[in-house]
């Protein structure tokens, strides 16, 4: 008689099942635990930034004052606006698969997960339109945009110096460069060709994941940064940000901004639908993003 068959014992068998989910979808965003961000009430934040200071002059004795042109401003406006989603678990699902996972729990993390990574992408790459906010490619403006070469061109010690020098708003103190991985992996590469130079500068997060750096200032790899631009002939470019953050004052840096009343993420127990046997869980976030001075930001288009 044949012995059985590995097929036919599997019928007898069940597969081990780890609880919980592996995560599997994942871009990497260092810079993203130390976003700070202002709880606002209202929808909107407006603010005024400085256009044309009034002006002075040198008098002489007897001499007349003609330094009378008042000072100008430029009234801006951050806005709010909504990431949400809604899981929905059917009542039997629940009750009779959650023994190893919570169905429920689960579809309300995802959301979560899911809110987050929106806020991330739009961060860097929001327009504005369709009830986004503007990310830092849109609130970067031209001024703070170096002219880089015509078709692209390659990484360099000299262009980030140039970078840093363009962040002034916190009396030259640049709190982050940022890059795409491939960007990173060209500092690398610059570095080694120094010649017996160590890759040791580094900076250390508030979570202890320790980043490396460029004359002290912290270069964090962010994905969500496009590495499919165009310039000219060149293709496959992307682009390389320097930046601080906002003190707190809301006059110098960037910063997100949220509801004051209903600050972060959301999540929201809506009940019983009423036409099917699911239980609805909210998961919302208002939010929105700040450039209170311009000379905060500075980014250098065009590199391959």
């Amino acid at each position: 008689m044949a012995s059985v068959t590995l097929a036919e014992s599997a019928k007898l068998s069940q597969d081990m099942l780890i609880a919980g989910v592996i995560a599997n979808v994942i871009t990497v965003s260092q810079v993203y635990e130390l976003i700070p961000f202002d709880g606002i009430t209202g929808n909107s934040l407006a603010y005024n930034r400085e256009n044309v200071l009034g002006d002075v002059q040198f008098l002489g004795v007897g001499g007349t004052i003609t330094a009378k042109n008042a000072a100008t401003f430029t009234k801006v406006n951050s806005d709010l606006t909504t990431i949400i989603g809604d899981a929905e678990v059917n009542g039997l699902i629940q009750a009779t698969r959650s023994n190893v996972t919570n169905q429920e729990a689960a579809q309300v993390a995802s959301k979560a997960k899911s809110a987050g990574r929106q806020f991330q992408d739009t961060f860097i790459n929001g327009t504005g339109a369709s009830d986004t906010f503007p990310g830092l490619i849109q609130l970067c403006p031209a001024g703070q945009t170096l002219g880089t070469a015509a078709n692209g061109e390659d990484l360099t010690f000299e262009r980030m110096d140039e970078l840093l020098d363009q962040v002034i708003a916190k009396d030259g103190q640049v709190d982050f460069l940022m890059g795409h991985s491939k960007l990173i992996r060209k500092y690398k590469s610059l570095l080694r060709a120094l010649g017996g130079a160590m890759i040791d500068d580094m900076y250390e997060l508030p979570s202890g994941q320790r980043v490396i750096a460029y004359s002290g200032v912290p270069f964090f790899r962010n994905d969500w940064v496009p590495t499919n631009q165009t310039r000219g002939s060149g293709t496959n470019l992307t682009t390389l940000f320097a930046g601080c953050w906002d003190d707190g004052s809301q006059k110098v840096g960037i910063t997100g901004i949220t509801a004051e009343e209903s600050a972060g993420l959301v999540v929201e127990d809506v009940g019983v639908s009423q036409t099917k046997d699911e239980r609805i869980t909210r998961v919302k976030w208002y939010v929105g993003m700040a450039l209170f001075s311009e000379k905060a930001l500075a980014m250098a288009p065009g590199i391959k």
